[in-house]
């Protein structure tokens, strides 16, 4: 009777112990964060996360319509939606054949002189609505003048070949994520977004965000 006993409360045991390794799985389970939307989550790629905010990568050509529009009208939407909580930044990823790389350079340059918004507004307006195809020096110094850059410092820096180097590793980085078109866009390092309409942006960053609340 006490060996009965025994073997009993040895099962009773072992069911406590599996009932508690399920109770936390179930735990774990309920607090990692599930996103929302159309995404592809890329497993090769180290998350950027930190919380509270979402960094988006936008990969993007200058000379692409679709590109100047998301950049003029589905951008300032996710910006006001989210405001501080967004980070944004642009990658050159040239889709179009036949142009010269000078527009991502001056990006990349504009960029490193702390005017790289102002300049990506200036290259799509540029480039889209006054249908200047070649940007000659006389023209770019019209834009580095309106961004409020000094023409003669912009044109050493793109003379160093540094923007050139920054716009290839961007390139090489969308190569290795497989961008298949622009825009595309990168949320925290691994969540990749073809379908970049606003909705479907706002849920998925409204996910991330609200996933934070939800780590352990």
């Amino acid at each position: 009777m006490k060996r009965r006993c025994s073997s009993v409360q040895r099962i009773a045991f072992s069911l406590v112990g599996v009932l508690g390794m399920i109770g936390l799985w179930a735990v774990a389970h309920a607090a990692k964060p599930e996103l929302q939307g159309k995404f592809e989550l890329l497993k090769d790629e180290p998350s950027t996360h930190t919380p509270g905010k979402v960094k988006l990568v936008e990969f993007a050509d200058f000379y692409c319509p679709h590109c100047h529009r998301f950049d003029g009208e589905g951008l300032p939407i996710l910006e006001k939606e989210f405001g501080s909580k967004l980070d944004v930044t642009m990658v050159g990823y040239p889709v179009i054949p036949g142009k010269l790389p000078t527009a991502f350079d001056m990006y990349e340059q504009a960029k490193m002189m702390g005017k790289g918004n102002e300049m990506k507004r200036v290259l799509f307006r540029t480039i889209h609505k006054d249908k200047v195809g070649i940007l000659d020096r006389t023209i770019r110094e019209a834009l580095i003048r309106e961004v409020g850059l000094d023409p003669k410092a912009f044109e050493a820096g793109l003379e160093s070949a540094k923007p050139a180097k920054v716009f290839e590793d961007g390139r090489k980085w969308g190569d290795r994520i497989k961008i298949q078109q622009t825009p595309t866009v990168l949320l925290d390092g691994n969540i990749k977004v073809d379908q970049i309409d606003p909705e479907n942006l706002k849920v998925i960053i409204q996910s991330i965000l609200a996933g934070d609340g939800k780590r352990p």
